[in-house]
């Protein structure tokens, strides 16, 4: 049996590519590594931080996270804290540029201070990295695009992850937020063909019924009735980032990131009870999976408002 995992870089350029191979390339960049069966695919959220979203998006893909701190910058304080808030587990990275003090300082108060530290030792890393799996999610299938292509005589190929279940060939599935249902004509997992992909796996899939540029980063494969889609997102337990210093409130224009998906949206209520948006499009709702709102006008500090999680 493979097995697979996701791993978030962030913090630092270059050090993605000292444990894998380069692979698809976007304002994501993504490393792969296959070892005696198992899969490991490195996202380095590489337009951060021109490019906020990258790094939610990063963050959304990843099993763990590696969070290295090679310098105390802007930029790092802004990963530290948009990490911080994110329900991915953490492991620290500790550059040889930056003490065992400063790191306390810049993590103390938050989830991370207690986080598993390691020094940038690449060997150690990939011997740490090989050791983690990908949780296994039940239930009906549900693969989150984030990369898509047409290929000649195949047609288009949706690339990304399979949060649940089994996916398998043949399999009829909506593109959610879309009405679309599709065919899935064939798998392949890292470059090999495959009947099935487990739950945990990165797959390129071949598509009936759709052209490439109707796919998109968000998209996400699942059954029919198996998930819910609409341009008003609520929640509950809005925790908001400590470090943000912005005016954000009801009425305010936002965006959130939910998942792989960041659209601009509307605030409709904002209280750590009870959280309402409206985005400008129809948004996939994943029951009790954490969603953000990001304030991309802000003049100084993190662009993170805060975190929620999704209601019915």
């Amino acid at each position: 049996m493979t097995t697979a995992v996701t791993v978030a870089v962030v913090g630092a350029p270059d050090v993605a590519k000292e444990l894998g191979k380069k692979g698809t390339s976007s304002d994501l960049t993504l490393f792969n590594t296959v070892t005696e069966g198992h899969a490991t695919t490195l996202v380095e959220p590489t337009q951060f931080p021109d490019k906020y979203a990258a790094l939610p998006a990063a963050l959304a893909m990843a099993d763990v996270c590696l969070l290295v701190v090679s310098e105390l910058t802007r930029p790092i304080a802004e990963t530290i804290a948009t990490v911080e808030l994110s329900t991915v587990p953490t492991t620290v990275v500790l550059g040889p540029a930056v003490g065992e003090g400063e790191l306390a300082r810049a993590l103390k108060g938050g989830r991370l201070e207690a986080a598993p530290r390691l020094p940038l030792d690449f060997p150690k890393l990939r011997e740490v990295i090989d050791t983690w799996r990908a949780p296994i999610v039940e239930g009906p299938v549900m693969v989150a695009v984030d990369h898509s292509f047409p290929v000649k005589g195949v047609g288009a190929v949706a690339l990304g992850v399979v949060r649940r279940g089994t996916l398998h060939g043949h399999d009829r599935l909506r593109l959610w937020p879309t009405p679309k249902l599709l065919d899935i004509r064939s798998i392949q997992v890292h470059d090999i063909d495959r009947k099935e992909a487990e739950c945990g796996e990165r797959v390129g899939i071949a598509l009936k019924g759709i052209d490439a540029d109707e796919l998109s980063r968000g998209q996400i494969l699942a059954p029919e009735g198996s998930l819910a889609e609409g341009a008003e997102v609520r929640g509950d337990a809005f925790q908001k980032c400590r470090y943000y210093r912005g005016d954000a409130a009801v009425g305010a224009a936002v965006h959130l990131a939910h998942g792989l998906q960041v659209v601009p949206a509307e605030i409709g209520e904002l209280a750590s009870g009870a959280v309402r948006v409206t985005a400008d499009r129809p948004v996939v709702r994943v029951v009790g999976a954490p969603a953000y709102l990001i304030d991309l006008s802000v003049p100084a500090g993190p662009r993170l408002i805060g975190r929620f999680t999704v209601g019915p």
